[in-house]
Formats: structure tokens, C-alpha cells, sequence
């Protein structure tokens, strides 16, 4: 019978001391459900991409205008509610329940708080974001019309990130990959009939018409939108409903303590920072690509997009990390902390070195999912295969860093990816592009990933993210 997480925090607390294959055993537990779900996140976005490339190229350009901004509005609210899961992970592993479910009730408060302004502030700009971002005028509407109804979702995107990210805090990793499955499926269904007008279907050698609201572009922001609202009040339901130690139908305060607001401001304003200085970086290093010609930026993106089959399992781990160290942490076993964080870590370099092969060998057949042109899948190949040789080290950093914030140690980690894509990344593309092309900016992009992956795995050897100790 497996252990659960539940029980390892309690055996932890007792002060025994676990043998390797249980403690594996929880990883793997946790991990896998957790590929899975990243899983099913890429494979929606790749779903999103093909239903809407095929209204045409002007669709796919309008939300690709405006996607880098939607990647770093999400990305600080992904730093911030990850701050509270932290929490409720560490709190868990030193038996304190009660305020375990205090945070989850502030982070409630904060999510209705966070997630309205932030969707306020997202439809305020949506007018004149795609001018600001130099998009053509034919763009300008549909691109201003899908990033306004993203942002009105904003308060249940972010209400399915932070409970499902709870959820895994607890050691159940399975519902949060059920839940991505059903947005997943519910994203199709509604983009099925959003994006396309009513028409006449075949199946089976017999014709019938199909409803279709044929919303187009909207049609697609629409159709992610309600697929998310399902989500995150489903994930809201379960925190509601479920017995456990997060069921807040047990008596307890909804006050925000000041106790909350430091170990926010300690572990989430990093993570938050750290999100937004990786975001502007990639929306720096689209500036540097596209003044290498059409073939140039496309397949760049299609190859960020293919890349991503390779990286989604070390985030899987990540998640998976972060709930296995905050618990240890708060269980106060460094050794147990330490013994998860370099477990996870291995964990993540070898699949990702797997997954790196792959990537090499089968580099021209990922780009021609995406594109039939012969000089995009070309470039996109060659710049996959450079690439492949990064990803062990990529997946050292990933994993590392989800590590060192179970513990606490969220400053380190944006110094680092600071440092690192600011520093390395983006210097190494600017004087590279102009004399090798998109070959010269994913060079660039290998070298800072396997500077960052040593980066971290150097961080974690040393073991001051340790010293960091339990949240207040």
C-alpha cells in the first residue's frame, strides 16, 4: 500500500526515519498526476491553436499579439497564490490544521480581491494594448476583444490555480488533474460552437447542421473563459464540500493576519517579481526575433510551442516538490526537506533528458504538427536539437527552484532566473541574432539554461535555502 502524504507528515513529525522506496514512492505518487495534468494544459493549448488557426492567419496573429501580456498578468498571480499554498503546505506538515485553514479562507479574500482588480485592470487596457503593442489595425479589434473577456475570467483562472495548487499541498494530486481534464474537454465543446458559424457537417456518409455562434476570435477567449469558470468553482466546491484538513465548513476566522501578509509578502512578492522578469524577458526576446524575417519568427514560435511537450513534466515535479518540501519544512525535517528536493530534482533531470532525445530525434516531425511550410519546419528543427541538449539542465532548474520555495527561499530563486535570463539569456541573443539568425538566439537560450540549471543545483548543494526555516 502506498504511504500517503498525509501519513509520511505524520511519521515525519514523530521523527522516524523513512526508507528511500516509500519516499520515493510519495514522489511518484504526486508527480505523476501532476505530468498529467501539465499535460492536459499543453494539450489545450495546442487544441486553442489549431481551432483557431484554421479561421486563418489574421486569427492566430490577433491572439498571438496580445499573448505575451496574458503570460505576465498570469504569471504574478501565479507567483501570489502559490505564496498561500506554500504556506498551507508547510502548516500542514506541522500539524497546524486550524491555520492551514485560516490562510486557505484569507487566500479566498485575496483571490476575490486580487483576481476582480486584476480583471478590471485587464479589461481597462484591453482597448489599447494591441496599439501599444504595435499590432496591425486589421488586428486591433479581435485582439482587444479576446484579451478583455480573458481578463474578465481573471478571478476563476486564478480561483482554479490556488485551490487546485491546495489541493496538491495536501497530497492529493488526482483531483486537480481531473478537473484540468474537464476544462480541457470543456474548452473544445465551447469552442466548437463559439468560434465557428452554423454549418453543415458529414458523418457517416449523412449531413446535418451544426449550430455555431461563429464568434470567431471572440468566440475562442469566450469558450477558454467559460471552460475556466467551471474550474475554478468546481475547485472551490471541493475545498467547500470534501472532509479533510482544508474543510472550511469547520469553525475558524476569516481575519487577514499579520502572520499571512509577511509570509506573503516574503514568499509571494518574489515569486511574483520572478514571474514578471521571465515574462518581459521572452517579450524582449520576441522583439529580438522578429526583425529575423517571417520564417524566422515562426518558427520560433512553433518551436517554443513544440519545446513545450519536453518541460511540462519537470513543472509536474515542481508541484510536486513544493508540497513534499513544505511539509517536511514545516514538519521540521531538514533531512526529509533535503531528501525530497534532491529526489524530485533527479527525478526531473532524467525525464527531462528523455525527453530531451525525443526532442532531437523527432525535432522536424513536432514542427510539422504545427506548419506544412519546408523553410519553417527546416529552421524550427534545427533550433529544437540545439535546444535538446539543454533540457536536463532546464529541468534541474525548474524542479530546484519548486524545491527551494517549499522551503521558503523564493528571493533566491528570482535573484537566480534574474540574473540568469536577464543577464546571460538576453545579452547572448542581442549579439548573436544579427550575425547567426534564430540559431544565434536559441544558442543563447541552451547556454543560460544550462548556466541556470547549474546555477541551482549549486544553490541546493550548499543547502542554505534550508536555513530559510518554517513560515511564521
Amino acid at each position: 500500500m502506498t504511504l500517503s502524504l498525509e501519513q509520511l507528515s505524520a511519521r515525519m513529525r514523530q521523527g522516524e526515519d523513512i526508507p528511500l522506496r516509500e519516499t520515493a514512492q510519495v514522489v511518484l505518487t504526486l508527480s505523476i498526476p501532476s505530468i498529467l495534468q501539465q499535460m492536459v494544459v499543453t494539450a489545450m493549448e495546442y487544441i486553442d491553436a489549431a481551432m483557431v488557426g484554421h479561421i486563418g492567419a489574421e486569427a492566430t496573429a490577433a491572439i498571438g499579439i496580445v499573448s505575451s501580456s496574458t503570460w505576465l498578468l498570469h504569471g504574478i498571480l501565479v507567483g501570489l497564490y502559490t505564496a498561500f499554498s506554500i504556506q498551507i503546505a508547510q502548516y500542514l506538515g506541522a500539524d497546524r490544521q486550524q491555520d492551514a485553514r485560516g490562510v486557505l479562507r484569507q487566500s479566498m479574500l485575496f483571490n476575490l480581491l486580487l483576481g476582480l482588480g486584476a480583471a478590471a485592470f485587464g479589461i481597462g487596457i484591453s482597448r489599447f494594448l494591441p496599439g501599444w503593442l504595435g499590432a496591425d489595425v486589421s488586428l486591433q479589434a479581435n485582439a482587444s476583444a479576446y484579451f478583455a473577456i480573458w481578463s474578465a475570467a481573471l478571478p476563476f483562472t486564478m480561483a482554479m490555480g490556488m485551490y487546485t495548487a491546495m489541493l496538491r499541498a495536501t497530497g492529493d494530486a488526482l483531483t486537480p488533474g481531473l478537473i484540468s481534464v474537464l476544462v480541457c474537454m470543456l474548452d473544445v465543446l465551447f469552442n466548437f460552437f463559439l468560434i465557428n458559424p452554423t454549418r453543415t457537417l458529414s458523418l457517416f456518409g449523412s449531413r446535418f447542421t451544426v449550430w455555431g455562434a461563429g464568434l470567431g476570435v471572440p468566440g475562442a477567449a469566450l469558450g477558454t473563459a467559460l471552460s475556466t469558470v467551471v474550474g475554478g468553482l468546481l475547485a472551490l466546491a471541493i475545498l467547500l464540500l470534501r472532509e479533510g484538513p482544508l474543510c472550511i465548513r469547520k469553525p475558524g476566522s476569516w481575519k487577514i493576519t499579520r502572520s499571512c501578509l509577511l509570509n506573503l509578502w516574503r514568499v509571494g512578492a518574489p515569486l511574483a517579481a520572478e514571474r514578471a522578469a521571465l515574462s518581459s524577458a521572452q517579450v524582449l526576446l520576441v522583439r529580438i526575433v522578429s526583425g529575423l524575417g517571417t520564417v524566422a519568427i515562426a518558427a520560433n514560435s512553433l518551436g517554443v510551442s513544440a519545446e513545450g511537450l519536453c518541460y511540462m513534466a519537470g513543472y509536474g515535479i515542481q508541484d510536486a516538490s513544493i508540497a513534499l518540501v513544505g511539509q517536511a519544512v514545516g514538519a521540521g525535517r531538514k533531512d526529509m526537506a533535503k531528501r525530497f528536493a534532491f529526489l524530485c530534482t533527479a527525478i526531473g533531470m532524467g525525464i527531462m533528458a528523455l525527453s530531451g532525445m525525443g526532442l532531437w530525434l523527432f525535432a522536424p516531425a513536432l514542427m510539422g504538427i504545427f506548419t506544412a511550410d519546408a523553410a519553417v519546419i527546416a529552421l524550427g528543427a534545427r533550433v529544437l536539437r540545439i535546444e535538446a541538449f539543454a533540457e536536463p539542465m532546464f529541468g534541474a532548474s525548474i524542479v530546484a527552484s519548486g524545491a527551494m520555495q517549499g522551503a521558503g527561499d523564493s528571493t533566491a530563486c528570482f535573484v537566480l532566473n534574474l540574473v540568469s535570463m536577464w543577464g546571460i539569456r538576453l545579452t547572448l541573443a542581442f549579439f548573436l541574432a544579427p550575425r547567426f539568425g534564430l540559431v544565434g538566439v536559441w544558442s543563447a537560450m541552451c547556454c543560460e539554461l544550462c548556466i541556470r540549471g547549474l546555477l541551482f543545483l549549486v544553490r541546493l548543494a550548499r543547502g542554505k535555502w534550508q536555513e530559510k526555516g518554517a513560515l511564521s
